[in-house]
């Protein structure tokens, strides 16, 4: 079989995942068994991938979904936690206090602190803690995982304290090879690197200007009782002040300070100016937004958690600042659990894991429950418990709801993350061939030619919705990215960002994060109605990236060092 044919059968499990999930309106629970199955068969027929590596594959992804779903069990956890202490309840009366128009609440909970939790915790975490807080506000389910989804963009590449750029760059690269050309021409890897994450953080910011906006317009056509588009555009003064108290900082955190923390000090500091503002009602418009009475909203926007605050009645009202220190706890302990060494390195002690699963080299899994935001999110309910002076019965309660939540999700998961890592490890097989990612890569950079920077970031996007994270699809194909520069002749670090602005915003698509972040307010079964709503913002931030890659290689000429070493 030719290089092309097999590139294009590559394509097929996720082509199929799109057309039953988007297309036919599959539930992810019947689409998913299948893809898998296809998955497994291309894996053994067409890349000649031994059973024992299949098989060895996806036990590896049945470890990462328990990862994945002991970070869901925590974030259904605190919620409920705060359902039943009265947590919630303030938390509404919260927000009337800053502003009853539910499109400021979007831009600050789920844009604004949404941020501020990737930036921590990176990992789904953002939609997975936004979305049912959301829930909690008053949204509609399905409205706030759209919301939730669209987070996971501007912020993603700095992620996790900058996993995605530390390890999924710097992993992802030869850096010993690299570093070797870079000497030759009088510079080096630190430098080099540097400019790979500035761009990284520029680009992302530019783009991220309307981010926000594009949320808000999406919620008022697709959620709003009008269906209109101007009811969105109706906030875009205030929605683009947002985004630069966000975009500013951020760009300024990425380009001096490195990638650890420009995700979190663009939030905080967009939090500290924006809440006054909207407080003061600085550039919002008169009318106030809100969705329709939620006796009229469609069954298919319900998801099957609800926050029926009439449980917490008799006991006496929790204040607002209260309510919110859980939140603020979950971030503080992320935050530190990720910046000590010493800290980071005692939760990271306690880990379960198999190495070399079946004999298979470099196909491994762990878990680690104390340091993933799983085991943070359960410690800040501890402290919840205390702190708002909960009866047992009513942790106990909690704990028994969020566990039925978790099971759905499961079963989804179970079929998801192995085909990613059957996928994933397909680069060791008989045939000698490259792992069908980057076959499919390889495909759509030797069908467009010099006009390649612009498809950049739309092949970051597809590792990413592969495999469900901005780092993993930088450690697949930043390698191939910079060799594909260097063949048009343009700048490596410019192309090498780009793959990670696209694989940022692969993330608004990626199956297992909908699966996730629908598991958190109950509404499993509908995640193709989901990524239907997140395309466009995906469409949008992958031209703009594309435009910016052109406008950077052809129209102002960037260069950089190991351009010069060639």
């Amino acid at each position: 079989m030719s290089q092309t044919l097999l590139s294009i059968l590559a394509f097929v499990p996720l082509v199929l995942a799109g057309v039953l999930l988007i297309g036919f309106r599959w539930p992810a629970k019947y689409a998913m068994p299948l893809v898998f199955v296809l998955t497994a068969l291309i894996g053994l027929l067409a890349w000649d991938m031994s059973l024992n590596r299949v098989i060895a594959s996806s036990l590896q992804g049945l470890i990462l979904t328990a990862a994945i779903l002991w970070i869901i069990f925590g974030a259904i956890l605190l919620l409920n936690t705060l359902k039943h202490s009265g947590g919630i309840a303030a938390i509404r009366r919260g927000f009337s206090n800053i502003s009853p128009d539910r499109r400021v609440q979007a831009l600050i909970v789920a844009w604004l602190f949404g941020c501020f939790i990737e930036g921590a915790s990176g990992f789904g975490t953002p939609a997975a803690v936004a979305a049912p807080l959301l829930v909690a506000l008053g949204f509609p389910a399905l409205a706030a995982v759209v919301l939730g989804m669209m987070v996971q963009s501007t912020p993603v590449s700095f992620g996790a304290v900058g996993t995605p750029i530390l390890v999924g760059v710097g992993a992802g690269l030869d850096k010993t090879g690299i570093s070797a050309q870079l000497v030759a021409s009088g510079s080096s890897w630190d430098t080099f690197f540097h400019l790979i994450y500035s761009r990284v953080a520029i680009t992302h910011g530019l783009i991220g200007l309307l981010m926000p906006l594009i949320m808000v317009m999406i919620m008022t056509r697709f959620f709003g009782k009008n269906q209109s588009w101007k009811e969105g555009l109706a906030i875009a003064p205030f929605a683009i002040f947002t985004a630069f108290a966000f975009s500013l900082p951020y760009m300024a955190a990425g380009v001096f300070l490195g990638p650890e923390f420009p995700s979190m000090i663009g939030a905080l500091v967009g939090l500290a100016i924006v809440v006054p503002a909207a407080k003061a009602g600085f550039l919002l418009p008169k009318d106030t937004w809100d969705f329709a009475d939620a006796k009229d909203w469609p069954a298919e926007w319900m998801g099957k958690i609800e926050m029926k605050l009439d449980e917490v009645a008799g006991k006496a009202p929790i204040s607002v600042p209260m309510a919110w220190a859980p939140y603020l706890l979950l971030a503080v302990f992320l935050v530190i659990s990720r910046s000590f060494p010493e800290l980071k390195a005692a939760l990271m002690s306690m880990s379960f894991g198999w190495s070399n699963i079946l004999g298979e080299a470099g196909v491994s899994g762990t878990i680690e429950p104390l340091y993933l935001p799983g085991g943070i999110l359960c410690m800040v309910v501890l402290v919840t418990f205390f702190l708002h002076r909960m009866r047992f019965s009513e942790l106990k309660a909690a704990v028994g709801e969020s566990s039925k939540t978790l099971l759905g999700a499961g079963f989804v998961l179970i079929f998801t993350i192995p085909m990613v890592r059957i996928l994933i490890n397909s680069g060791v097989n008989g045939s000698e061939l490259v792992s069908m990612p980057v076959a499919m890569a390889q495909l759509v950079a030797d069908s467009v030619g010099s006009i390649y920077p612009f498809f950049a970031p739309a092949v970051g996007a597809l590792g990413a919705f592969i495999a469900g994270s901005n780092t993993v699809s930088n450690l697949m194909l930043s390698q191939f990215q910079l060799n594909a520069a260097q063949l048009l002749g343009v700048s490596g670090a410019m192309m090498v960002a780009v793959q990670s602005v696209g694989a940022a915003a692969g993330n608004m698509i990626a199956i297992h994060n909908v699966v996730a972040a629908s598991a958190t307010v109950g509404l499993l079964g509908r995640e193709g109605i989901t990524l239907r709503k997140t395309l466009l913002p995906t469409l949008y931030y992958l031209i703009m990236a594309g435009g910016i890659a052109l406008l950077a290689m052809y129209g102002m000429a960037l260069s950089d060092p190991l351009m010069a070493s060639r």
